[in-house]
């Protein structure tokens, strides 16, 4: 069971998840209303083709902020992905990694641990502030779950990068069922 609290009128996640209260603040700023909008974005990906949230239309979307390409939990993070990639895919689910890395680290990080999903270069920030999710020049390890509509369905901060994908199924099954 999770523990959330109220700090001056913003949701504060003492595990975690984040499901409650409005707004919710994490350490990267504000982040999106559940129940929202996704903030949209247009962001290069390998061969430097633009990836826009509305590509994704129509399906579930799990959008995972990460703070660099070849570093330890980063690196596990987006194995565990790739690891459940099937089960993501069973369920009509595409999963979307970001970060502050460019376009060629993220080609390079892509062939060396076998990524068969999209790695975005935020290389300014901008998104992962939309999502508050920046930390002056890195984003923090955040993710979100975007339905079909494009709508904020759920939010994690304070991500364990060993069990995290599995997390997010859960999550994802339980959204999906509800």
């Amino acid at each position: 069971m999770q523990r959330r609290t109220l700090l001056g009128g913003l949701a504060v996640s003492l595990g975690g998840y984040l499901a409650w209260g409005e707004p919710a603040w994490a350490l990267g700023g504000t982040l999106p209303e559940l129940d929202q909008p996704a903030p949209t974005f247009a962001l290069p990906s390998l061969e430097h083709r633009q990836v826009n949230l509305a590509d994704y239309r129509g399906q579930w979307v799990v959008l995972y902020f990460y703070p660099k390409d070849f570093t330890s939990g980063c690196t596990l993070e987006a194995r565990r992905f790739q690891q459940d990639l099937a089960q993501y895919q069973e369920r009509g689910v595409q999963i979307v990694g970001v970060s502050a890395d460019s376009v060629d680290s993220h080609a390079e990080f892509c062939d060396s641990e076998g990524l068969k999903f999209p790695l975005l270069a935020d290389t300014d920030g901008a998104v992962s502030r939309a999502y508050g999710s920046w930390l002056g020049f890195i984003s923090l390890r955040h993710t979100f779950i975007i339905d079909p509509e494009g709508v904020v369905r759920a939010r994690f901060v304070k991500v364990n990068p060993a069990v995290h994908s599995r997390e997010v199924l859960a999550k994802l099954d339980e959204l999906r069922l509800g």
